[in-house]
């Protein structure tokens, strides 16, 4: 993709634009082409306007602000969206914020779009809608390449899918006829990973939770979170399931110390803990790999030595305050190693990795921690589904050390797959809980969208 954009020279093979050869040497010359990228991470500038966002890079000296918003807002309704041209980008949710993107990209006149993971970060609702949305480019003659792995809006957007698999292009199969989709998810995982999607999970293992480790009781902000209830055993991998907006994220968060609680007692192998902030859960023994880990995770600029020890540094500093190198080299290489991180060397900054391999970083970091609780806030999300296998085997190896595992996922099938038993949310409130025999879609989505009672 970014070869593509023009952001990275390519060292061998061809490019042709319209049957002609095209050499680009930068993201302009692609943009002259006709070539637009919208990447995973927005590239927009939260203080201007969003008819400044959609015409930056092109605006004279002197500005026509009154046509320059007509036209902006002429893109954003072909778009079928009616937003002020005027707001600030940084005050937009991230839906509306896709939707600048997209019309940077066709005030250029781009003929070819690239796409990638546009619905990471939306909700069900907002992610058809965007769906619906390039589709409607589609029929006005504008070709589009979809990166995802979201599978099913793959199965459901694509004409042809191409999967890649260590930087090669392992198939290209159709997936029309007559108007429908003809392949499976089943079809494209052995690609993807060498192994069909039952294997994705691993062989089961011989866990048996043992004494309760983690209890939460009656926590509530008040706001999001109205009275959540939550044990955990030794060993055990507790799931929270709900859809978008449930409040889970903000629950785990009040547990973590994230958030101020006006209620609710968190007990840690029976005895009670004063949580006021995230350093007094992080020295209780309780790890939280964040659902946004680029900025609540990571640092990204630091070197993946540093973000792997920064939440235990008493392991890699000798007298008083110096961090002995050596030691911490030798301690990340050693968790590099276990947990398969794909990197150049560990002294490399964060930002220089991809997805999964940055999330195995925060995994690297808490397993240094040691920690008796992990909580786990989506953490496949945005990764490739070879490392999403690779992060499954960590999780049930951290549960086989005995440890207490809480899950988060909007992947109800990561949820069978994984947990033990399944605790599901809706607007702040716990409303039952599934065991592995009752581990349905139906049974699920019943709990996280009719009220309940049971906690």
């Amino acid at each position: 993709m970014r070869v593509l954009g023009g952001e990275y020279p390519p060292t061998k093979g061809s490019l042709s634009f319209s049957g002609k050869p095209v050499k680009l040497n930068s993201p302009q010359d692609a943009l002259d082409s006709g070539i637009a990228v919208i990447h995973q991470e927005m590239v927009l500038a939260p203080d201007l306007s969003i008819a400044e966002n959609i015409y930056l890079g092109e605006l004279p000296l002197w500005v026509s602000r009154r046509a320059m918003q007509t036209n902006a807002a002429s893109i954003i309704r072909r778009l079928g969206f009616d937003l002020n041209p005027a707001a600030e980008v940084g005050t937009l949710p991230v839906a509306h914020q896709q939707i600048v993107e997209i019309a940077k990209a066709l005030s250029k006149n781009a003929r070819v779009i690239v796409f990638d993971e546009p619905t990471a970060v939306l909700s069900e609702q907002d992610a058809q809608r965007m769906l619906s949305i390039i589709d409607d480019l589609r029929k006005t003659g504008v070709s589009v390449i979809y990166i995802s792995h979201r599978l099913d809006e793959v199965l459901q957007i694509a004409d042809r899918i191409t999967v890649l698999k260590d930087g090669q292009s392992v198939a290209t199969l159709d997936n029309r006829e007559a108007e429908k989709a003809t392949l499976s998810v089943d079809d494209l995982i052995p690609l993807m990973v060498g192994r069909p999607l039952s294997d994705l999970f691993g062989a089961p293992d011989n866990r048996k939770p043992g004494k309760e480790v983690l209890r939460v009781e009656g926590l509530s902000d008040n706001r999001r979170v109205k009275g959540f209830n939550l044990t955990v055993k030794a060993g055990e991998i507790v799931g929270l399931g709900g859809l978008v907006g449930a409040g889970r994220t903000e629950a785990v968060r009040l547990l973590f110390g994230a958030g101020p609680k006006s209620a609710g007692n968190v007990f840690l192998h029976g005895k009670p803990l004063k949580i006021r902030s995230p350093v007094d859960a992080v020295h209780a023994g309780i790890g939280l790999i964040p659902e946004d880990r680029k900025n609540h995770g990571t640092v990204l600029d630091f070197a993946i030595s540093h973000n792997t020890t920064m939440a235990r540094l008493d392991a890699v500093v000798v007298a008083g305050d110096i961090i002995n190198h050596s030691r911490e080299i030798g301690l990340v290489q050693q968790l590099a190693n276990k947990l398969k991180l794909k990197c150049g060397a560990i002294s490399d900054p964060v930002s220089s990795l991809s997805g999964g391999n940055q999330q195995k970083v925060v995994l690297a970091k808490w397993f240094h921690a040691d920690c008796e609780v992990l909580i786990f806030d989506e953490p496949t999300r945005g990764v490739d589904v070879g490392a999403k296998a690779e992060i499954y085997t960590l999780i049930k190896y951290f549960a086989g050390l005995g440890r207490a595992v809480v899950v988060i996922s909007s992947e109800h099938q990561e949820l069978f797959g994984l947990c033990d038993r399944i605790t599901v949310m809706r607007e702040g409130e716990i409303t039952g809980e599934l065991l592995p025999p009752d581990y349905k879609e139906e049974s699920l989505l019943k709990l996280a969208m009719v009220q309940g009672s049971a906690a």
